[in-house]
């Protein structure tokens, strides 16, 4: 499998969560998450794409990369429409996709701002 840059992964190998800076056909350069800050001076390796699985939902959560809680006004005014469209299937997919999108490019120094 192959995971795009800015998702969270679990090396396996070596029991640590990490974000995917890039890929190729079977590795993903991979980088120690530092929750809010971005990319700072993180550890980064190597991994091999069967040595990888997505991070849980809970595993982000205890790392501290719960995207709404990082104090961001635009986080929570996003969140916010995110839970209000929660009734209406298309609004509330653009919403989340609005959110994450957020995220990645405010909050991990992927894609514009660092």
């Amino acid at each position: 499998m192959t995971y795009r840059p800015g998702t969270f992964v679990v090396d396996v190998r070596r029991d640590r969560l990490a974000q995917v800076i890039s890929t190729t056909d079977d590795t993903a350069r991979l980088r120690e998450p530092e929750p809010g800050t971005g990319t700072g001076d993180a550890p980064e390796w190597e991994a091999h794409a069967s040595a990888l699985r997505l991070a849980t939902r809970d595993e982000r959560a205890a790392a501290g990369l719960a995207p709404y809680q990082s104090g961001c006004a635009e986080c929570v005014a996003l969140d916010t429409a995110r839970r209000a469209a929660a009734g209406d299937r298309a609004t509330a997919g653009r919403a989340t996709a609005a959110a994450y999108t957020h995220w990645i490019t405010a909050h991990t120094g992927r894609w514009g701002r660092k």
